[in-house]
């Protein structure tokens, strides 16, 4: 069925046709609309799920965590300082190998206030230990939430799903949402191997000596690597029962391209179109979508970018102190395997808008300079 869908509703969807038990979020914009529409799903009897009101995003993920570990579907959604507010609680999430799904729709960190979208908020988490994955359409937000569920559930580890603020979710897109019947079997009730369950005790949280706790944190990483193939399995079954393929990247243009574009996001779209008018002028150009940011697929990074002659990386984002936290990852996976010059821009900080023009020119200086002046090349900014 076709719906005419912004990507807040696309992601309300996509719980919903998960069959979510346990919803439980606290409003801030961008993000808002996602659970009112879940809210109201159960108030009409049309969603058979708990919907718990709290007073703060921390107090959500508190909810969704306890939901999870007694055996049942949670999900939660937010956005930048929201997100901030749940730091501690993700770390405790992905810790206790809880499999919940969480939608997070980018905002840029105040100060100064804005509603409008970077990914500083949940790049800043990269560290905690949950799965990124990084939508570019509603269609992609939607189908990604029902992805997120059975690889959560497979290797045990909660997913993050990222959506760039008011560019997808205030923006209305034709999405095709799929029947519940194919979503059911494409996606079976959750059967935890071990739950929360009185009658059949085990020990939870309880003090963790430190050779147990360096044990856990190795199954954890064990579990990011796994995850990949997860993914890529997960994406493909996907494709072959919905007609939509999805996996760790979206290469456009790469065979035989000289300077490869590396991206997260809407941006990507944009860079779609510039690389087109470029390529028209006898220019070779591609451009590489990083749809998974954790577990970051360096293999298949490097088996992408084999071959270019330069890189450029556009970050809507930044680590102060450093540069580009996108920028960081891809010279991170080329070290000591492929010398090819890496040109980091940073643009479209708190929603500054990136044309097909501004990435045309990020292109010809690229095209123009052997190696990069500095680690940062700001674009747009008035000086």
């Amino acid at each position: 069925m076709k719906k005419l869908l912004t990507g807040n509703y696309a992601a309300s969807y996509g719980a919903i046709l998960s069959r979510a038990e346990v919803i439980s979020a606290y409003p801030i914009t961008p993000q808002t609309q996602i659970v009112e529409k879940l809210s109201t799903m159960v108030a009409e009897g049309k969603l058979s799920a708990e919907f718990i009101n709290v007073e703060s995003e921390r107090s959500a993920l508190a909810v969704c965590m306890g939901a999870s570990a007694t055996g049942v579907r949670a999900f939660t959604a937010t956005s930048a300082q929201g997100l901030a507010l749940m730091h501690e609680l993700l770390h405790w999430t992905a810790g206790a190998r809880l499999p919940l799904v969480l939608v997070n729709v980018n905002r840029a960190m105040a100060p100064g206030w804005t509603v409008w979208c970077d990914e500083n908020d949940s790049l800043s988490q990269r560290d905690t230990g949950w799965i990124q994955i990084y939508c570019e359409s509603n269609q992609e937000v939607l189908d990604s939430v029902i992805q997120a569920y059975r690889i959560a559930e497979r290797i045990m580890l909660p997913v993050m799903i990222c959506m760039d603020g008011i560019f997808l979710s205030h923006t209305q897109e034709i999405v095709d949402v799929p029947e519940q019947e194919k979503v059911d079997r494409f996606l079976p009730p959750y059967k935890p191997p071990v739950f929360l369950d009185t009658s059949s005790p085990h020990a939870f949280g309880s003090l963790t000596p430190p050779p147990v706790y360096f044990e856990f944190r190795y199954k954890l990483q064990q579990a990011m690597d796994e995850a990949q193939a997860e993914i890529e399995e997960t994406g493909k079954e996907f494709g072959n029962i919905f007609g939509r393929n999805y996996g760790l990247l979206d290469e456009y243009l790469l065979n035989g391209a000289e300077i490869a574009v590396v991206a997260l996001g809407t941006v990507c779209g944009t860079c779609r179109v510039a690389i087109d008018r470029l390529n028209k002028k006898g220019n070779k150009i591609g451009m590489l979508r990083i749809r998974t940011f954790r577990p970051l697929p360096k293999k298949k990074v490097l088996e992408d970018l084999r071959g270019v002659k330069k890189i450029m990386v556009i970050d809507r984002n930044i680590s102060y102190g450093h540069h580009g936290i996108l920028h960081q990852e891809i010279k991170s996976a080329l070290y000591r395997e492929l010398n090819i010059p890496v040109f980091g821009f940073i643009a479209g900080l708190g929603g500054r808008d990136i044309t097909p023009e501004d990435i045309e020119q990020m292109v010809n200086y690229t095209l123009k300079h052997e190696e990069p002046d500095t680690d940062i090349l700001w674009w747009g900014v008035n000086r």
